[in-house]
């Protein structure tokens, strides 16, 4: 059966349940898409968690980790800026996480990826940008 992603009233609903969400692939570089939206998710409210093994210290404020593996609290969604082939193994990490949703960011598919995280119970959107959604669903926050 061909992969689909949740209505648009159930993406809806995840963002607004959402509270942390780990970006992987976060870059540290201010011209970076991942930097823009993760900038623009804090700014309306949500906890970012930066997930990349290159970098150290700090992004936007947050504490970088360099594996889902190594946070040590929940996560809602796992929120991926990454080429699709590195996808399945962070499937794999969002699932032994116990994370609620893999994410996947407009232009990244991967079948596998999503196959891994359905079975491990997660929600699983793909080829979506959370920004662009999080704008048109929720809107700006007072």
């Amino acid at each position: 059966m061909a992969f689909e992603n949740p209505t648009r009233e159930q993406i809806k609903t995840i963002l607004q349940n959402a509270g942390n969400i780990a970006v992987v692939g976060l870059s540290d570089k201010t011209d970076r898409t991942s930097y823009m939206v993760a900038g623009a998710l804090k700014q309306n409210g949500y906890r970012i968690i930066p997930v990349n093994p290159a970098v150290e210290g700090e992004i936007l404020g947050e504490q970088v980790y360099a594996t889902l593996t190594d946070i040590k609290e929940p996560i809602d969604i796992v929120n991926v800026f990454r080429r699709s082939e590195f996808t399945p193994e962070i499937a794999r990490e969002a699932v032994a996480v116990n994370a609620k949703v893999l994410w996947l960011q407009q232009g990244i598919i991967n079948e596998e990826a999503a196959q891994i995280a359905a079975e491990g119970g997660l929600t699983v959107i793909m080829d979506r940008c959370i920004k662009v959604e999080d704008s048109l669903l929720i809107g700006p926050r007072k």
